[in-house]
C-alpha cells in the first residue's frame, strides 16, 4: 500500500458526505522506465465554444457577463479539466483538476452522467454559483442547475468545494471522486475564490462532455 494511498484514506475517514473516493493506483512504474504519456488535454477549441453559448446565456443580464467556469468531463480526470474563463477577452484565467462524481463504479473514469438524488453521480448543464456558506469541507458555494439535466443539484446537495485528495499538479493517475460535486484543488480554490466572492451578479459554471 503506497504511502499516497495511506494519506488519502485517513483523509476520507473525515468525510460523512459527499465522500471522496481514490481509484484503485496503477502499477508501480519500475526503475528506468518512462513515464506513461498523459491523456489529451482539454480541446480549447471546443471550450470557446461553450463559451459562446454561456456569454449568450449571461446575456440576458441576471449573471456575471466577464467571469464564467468550465469543466470538460470528456477530459482524463488526471488533467486540468476546469477552467476559470474570460468571456469578454475569450481568454483562459486559470485551470485546475476537479472530480467527477463516483456514480455506480468509482474506479471508472468514464463519467456517468444522472440528475437523479441518489446517483452520486455529476449532472451535465449550466449552473449558477450561488451562496457561499462554511460546512464540513470548509467553504462551500451552492449550485443552483439551470437545466433539466441539472435542475435537481440544489436538491442532491451538489456543492461546489475544496479537498486534498485532489492534486494541485496533473497526475498519469486518476484523482478521487465524489458524490457529484466538483471538487477543486484546496491551494486552487482559495485563489478562485475572489472572482466568486467580489462578483454582483452569480458567476455561472458549464459543466458538459
Amino acid at each position: 500500500m503506497s504511502a499516497r494511498f495511506i494519506v488519502f484514506i485517513s483523509a476520507l475517514c473525515l468525510l460523512t458526505a459527499c465522500r471522496e473516493k481514490k481509484p484503485a493506483s496503477r502499477k508501480a512504474q519500475r526503475s528506468g522506465e518512462t513515464a506513461p504519456a498523459l491523456p489529451a488535454p482539454m480541446n480549447e477549441n471546443r471550450l470557446r465554444q461553450k463559451a459562446a453559448r454561456l456569454k449568450a446565456f449571461a446575456a440576458t443580464g441576471r449573471y456575471n457577463s466577464r467571469y464564467a467556469c468550465f469543466v470538460d468531463f470528456s477530459v482524463f480526470s488526471g488533467r486540468r479539466r476546469f477552467v476559470l474563463y474570460d468571456l469578454q477577452k475569450d481568454s483562459i484565467i486559470s485551470r485546475s483538476l476537479v472530480t467527477h462524481g463516483q456514480g455506480p463504479d468509482f474506479r471508472t473514469e468514464t463519467v456517468a452522467f444522472s440528475n437523479e438524488p441518489g446517483s452520486r453521480c455529476s449532472s451535465p448543464g449550466i449552473y449558477r454559483i450561488g451562496a457561499k456558506y462554511t460546512g464540513r469541507f470548509g467553504t462551500a458555494y451552492k449550485l443552483h442547475g439551470l437545466e433539466p439535466t441539472n435542475s435537481k443539484a440544489f436538491e442532491r446537495f451538489v456543492v461546489l468545494h475544496a479537498h486534498e485528495c485532489v492534486p494541485a499538479v496533473e497526475v498519469s493517475e486518476g484523482i478521487c471522486r465524489s458524490d457529484g460535486c466538483p471538487t477543486l484543488n484546496p491551494a486552487y480554490f482559495a485563489r478562485l475564490q475572489p472572482y466568486l466572492d467580489r462578483s454582483a451578479k452569480p458567476v455561472l459554471l458549464y459543466v458538459y462532455r
